[in-house]
């Protein structure tokens, strides 16, 4: 599996969210390629995944480019629990 986190940048927010979800997904006993990207570039990085996730500021741009790999918004990044929560309710 294969999971993208996006952000405008690619390196702030997206990074962050990154680390958060490896700490869930470990949490969940789920192994999965995680790895940021920005906005300009998740139709790329995007185009092997199976979930995008981003912060509501971004969702609508980035389903737009994410191609067939579904997109879910997280709320707060550094939240260990909600972040493990969107992950239970997306795989």
């Amino acid at each position: 599996m294969r999971i993208v986190t996006v952000c405008g940048a690619g390196v702030g927010t997206s990074a962050i969210l990154a680390t958060t979800v490896r700490r869930a997904l470990a949490r969940l006993d789920v192994e999965a390629d995680v790895a940021p990207s920005s906005t300009d570039d998740v139709a790329r990085d995007a185009a092997d995944a199976q979930l995008v996730l981003t912060t509501p500021e971004w969702f609508t741009r980035v389903r737009a480019e994410a191609g067939t790999a579904h997109v879910a918004v997280v709320d707060r990044i550094m939240d260990l629990d909600a972040v493990t929560s969107v992950l239970e309710r997306e795989l």
